[in-house]
């Protein structure tokens, strides 16, 4: 049952990632990329990083994407014209392609440990309550610095967005 949840949900963020390429409407885009990270955090759930699947969800598809709707309706987008493709751009694509995925297959052989599976985690680890301590404690400076960073850019779109008075 695991291998078919693995493929279902692999298949599904891939084909929705390929959405966010291709569609023209920016919104349509930004939600396929929430479903996107959607089928992500149940990858991560499934490999039992809950934490990382809790956070994939809260942070990405949630935080991250509504402040990118919020720019592209800000910002009023309209939808992308077709651009037309010649047959150069579609040769170096496939290319580049090709040269990433024998790449990425070469490492993989190279890496000693790169066809096994990753022993499975002992014990009862509070991976919130640890990672909350280091965030407040040892890491609270840049968790604020974000934060400010964050505000500075939802004020630019604004300003940027705004309508210039004749």
């Amino acid at each position: 049952m695991a291998t078919i949840l693995f493929w279902l949900f692999s298949a599904l963020m891939l084909g929705f990632a390929v959405a966010v390429v291709f569609n023209r409407n920016p919104v349509a885009s930004a939600l396929s990329l929430v479903v996107s990270f959607t089928g992500l955090a149940a990858l991560f759930v499934m490999l039992d990083a809950y934490f990382l699947g809790v956070i994939q969800v809260l942070v990405y598809a949630g935080a991250v994407m509504v402040l990118f709707l919020f720019i592209i309706m800000l910002l009023d987008l309209k939808t992308e014209q077709r651009r037309k493709l010649n047959a150069g751009v579609i040769i170096g694509g496939i290319v580049v392609a090709s040269a990433f995925f024998a790449q990425l297959c070469a490492v993989i052989e190279a890496v000693p440990f790169g066809n096994r599976t990753f022993p499975p985690i002992q014990g009862n680890l509070q991976d919130v309550q640890n990672v909350g301590r280091l965030l407040f404690t040892n890491y609270n400076l840049p968790f604020q610095v974000v934060g400010v960073l964050l505000l500075v850019a939802t004020i630019g779109v604004v300003i940027l967005s705004k309508k210039e008075l004749k």
